[in-house]
């Protein structure tokens, strides 16, 4: 890991990444008092991931932050057989062809001196705004600060938000979610709502569905391409990709276990089960802890492959692997592409950066590039 991600990482949780890498040191499996069994070994938590003796749904799981906020029928926080089905219908949003003609659509701006974050932000706005039919100007801003706003909140050891914590979330959402009433009226298959709608799905439901995909598809993306752009250069392998992009979906990947977009992922026990040598009950939380699972193969070397355990684990595993994985996939390589592009003319270098603090996922406050 660079100095930099050491510090992106520490910026936003100084205690608990601290806290989960020692955990890791004593063993694959620890149950933690007041967090949960954390899980630090990549086949274990492959193996939560597709059990489903693990539930979305059940206390300290992600139904417990995310249901208060946004509703209970938003993907983040469903299971089973309803889970399965909206996934199923939700599907085409994210086939090759849909995603490639969304970002197609989104502003694609490099200018001299650039800062990566800003523009990342454009760009993520700009699709969802599309996806789920609200104005483009609203989610590149708005989206992004209410994302923050909620997520901002979230704690390893607060298995759930405080009264008060819930009422901040729903203000800073309902901004987003008042515009997406129109796109469901109108019944647009192409947007979230209106698909929702065509499944028989309350309006009401229809917009938490807005909030759960802006609070996803924003500030996930957001953090990870300026961390992606800053390790490639930090390591010399902006250079090779310039001049070999056969190398640039390595590359990718290998950054995408680096900087782990889901460090830490929640599961409730539903029966009576095991993960490795302990027994688990029903009720307790499981901590899977990604970051551990992800950070254990070394630092960044894309010239190294990953183990199979390991593949995707940042984007989950089994029912719940990340529906919207290509679309994230489609604006990524669209950036890379683009700062590759003028690289081969004008070489980048980073002339101010700056960590942000308060985040859930690690990021970047401020990355600005120029030649």
């Amino acid at each position: 890991m660079t100095a930099w991600e050491r510090r992106v990482r520490l910026a936003a949780h100084p205690v608990a990444y601290p806290l989960v890498r020692a955990v890791a040191r004593i063993g694959p499996v620890v149950r933690v008092p007041r967090v949960g069994v954390v899980v630090s070994d990549a086949a274990l938590a492959r193996a939560v991931l597709t059990d489903t003796a693990f539930t979305k749904t059940g206390p300290g799981s992600p139904a417990d932050l995310w249901t208060p906020v946004v509703g209970p029928s938003v993907l983040l926080n469903m299971d089973g057989a309803e889970h399965a089905e909206l996934r199923r219908r939700l599907a085409d949003l994210f086939t090759p062809r849909a995603v490639a003609d969304l970002v197609g659509r989104a502003p694609l701006v490099l200018e001299r001196p650039l800062d990566l974050v800003a523009m990342t932000r454009r760009l993520a706005g700009a699709v969802i705004a599309e996806l789920v039919g609200l104005d483009p100007g609203l989610a590149a801003g708005p989206a992004f600060a209410a994302a923050t706003a909620v997520t901002g909140q979230v704690r390893l050891a607060r298995p759930r938000l405080t009264a008060s914590q819930i009422a901040t979330a729903r203000a800073a959402m309902a901004e987003l979610t008042g515009p997406a009433e129109a796109a469901y009226r109108a019944g647009d298959p192409a947007t979230v709502p209106g698909r929702m709608r065509s499944l028989g799905l309350s309006e009401h439901e229809a917009r938490g569905a807005v909030a759960a995909f802006v609070l996803t598809g924003t500030e996930t993306l957001v953090s990870f391409v300026p961390r992606l752009v800053a390790l490639l250069l930090d390591t010399g392998w902006l250079d090779r990709l310039a001049a070999d992009r056969s190398r640039t979906d390595d590359a990718v990947a290998e950054a995408l276990r680096v900087t782990v977009p889901s460090p830490v992922m929640l599961r409730s026990v539903a029966v009576p089960a095991r993960i490795g040598h302990l027994d688990v009950r029903p009720g307790e939380r499981v901590v899977i802890a990604t970051v551990s699972a992800a950070r254990a193969l070394g630092g960044f070397d894309p010239d190294r492959p990953h183990p199979p355990e390991l593949r995707r684990l940042w984007f989950g595993a089994g029912p719940h692997f990340c529906l919207g994985m290509p679309l994230a996939m489609a604006e990524i390589r669209t950036v890379l592409d683009a700062v590759l592009a003028a690289h081969r003319e004008r070489p980048w270098r980073i002339v101010r950066r700056r960590a942000a603090f308060g985040v859930l996922v690690p990021a970047y406050r401020e990355l600005v590039l120029d030649a």
